[in-house]
């Protein structure tokens, strides 16, 4: 914890709190020397603790002045989680159902279905960090990898905004693999590409991307919300069938893995399968990390000039109720006549 101050200045009067061990803050006494009563150890006492709370009182009231507090910073914490892009797809064919048509009454578009799926999942995971992508004709930047819940789950709420036709999966792994930190972070990094379709991907980015997933070492998951009827990945091609453009799913599967990292494929065909895939890759993550959590400011003034109110209406208090030698409380003293001697 560092302390700071924001007016340092003011510090130059805090020899001031000394003062009342100095200088009495009570009335004078008529007794010419305190030895003359008998020795009294409560009333030496009150007097010290007297003259204690002044100067807490001063001390206080300029520490408070000054603006102590502890300055913004962060804390090292080793919690349990991994760091997660969501590469979402964002072609035409996800705003439809899994039947392949558009949705109508409660049925839920595969985008829609995705985003309730995996709002649920990290509503759970306080302790993941979470950027979320898109693409169609282009990438997009949704939000940067943080570790505050509130923004990401905002992110995610936001991925079944309408979006187009072509599917540009190069340009969005890309963007996804960009936005991790490069060096080694003793992180568990993952990308979770969710999609229902695949997209030819031309061989000289396929090195591109090769390199760039092993220079990184991030693991892939690719979620495939398969359409009813449609091509899977695991389909086995028919004869003279066995191409990049008649079996697209297929051949990005057999890409995939040769990236030389941790790759995992899931197919869903509805909304049941796609949240079994999600807890599945939700546990495959789940590593120690040490995260650097954010500190905010502590500002001590409300309780310091708490402190110095408290202080000064002791203080205040004990002069109330002094009284002198021989006068009762609250009377004021008897002038002489003349002639009169006391």
């Amino acid at each position: 914890m560092t302390l700071a101050l924001d007016s340092p200045v003011v510090l130059a009067l805090l020899p001031l709190a000394l003062t009342p061990f100095i200088f009495s803050a009570l009335r004078p006494s008529f007794i010419p020397s305190l030895e003359a009563a008998p020795p009294d150890l409560v009333s030496r006492l009150s007097a010290a603790g007297l003259a204690f709370f002044a100067a807490i009182s001063i001390a206080a009231s300029l520490l408070a002045l000054a603006g102590l507090h502890t300055a913004q910073g962060f804390v090292t914490k080793i919690v349990e989680g991994a760091e997660i892009v969501i590469l979402i797809d964002r072609s035409g064919s996800m705003n439809e159902t899994f039947a392949g048509r558009q949705p109508s009454g409660e049925e839920e578009s595969k985008t829609s279905a995705a985003k309730r799926i995996l709002a649920d999942f990290f509503n759970g995971a306080a302790h993941d960090l979470v950027g979320v992508a898109a693409f169609s004709t282009s990438p997009m930047l949704v939000m940067p990898i943080t570790n505050h819940p509130a923004a990401y789950e905002a992110a995610i709420a936001a991925i079944d905004r309408p979006g187009l036709d072509y599917t540009n999966m190069a340009r969005g792994l890309a963007l996804a693999l960009s936005m991790f930190k490069p060096g080694f972070t003793g992180r568990s990094r993952a990308i979770l590409l969710v999609s229902d379709g695949a997209a030819l991907i031309d061989p000289k980015v396929q090195e591109e991307l090769r390199s760039d997933f092993q220079k990184i070492k991030v693991n892939l998951y690719w979620l495939f919300l398969r359409t009813a009827g449609s091509k899977g990945f695991t389909d086995q091609p028919k004869p003279g069938e066995d191409t990049p453009q008649a079996m697209p799913e297929h051949h990005l599967d057999l890409y995939f893995k040769t990236l030389g990292v941790p790759y995992r494929a899931f197919e869903a065909e509805g909304p049941q399968a796609v949240t079994e895939a999600v807890n599945q890759i939700g546990q495959l993550e789940r590593h120690p990390m040490e995260i650097d959590e954010a500190r905010p400011r502590t500002d001590f003034t409300p309780l310091l000039s708490k402190i110095a109110l408290l202080a000064t209406l002791l203080v205040l208090a004990a002069k109330w109720t002094e009284t002198r030698a021989g006068t009762p409380l609250g009377s004021p003293p008897r002038r002489l006549l003349p002639g009169e001697r006391r």
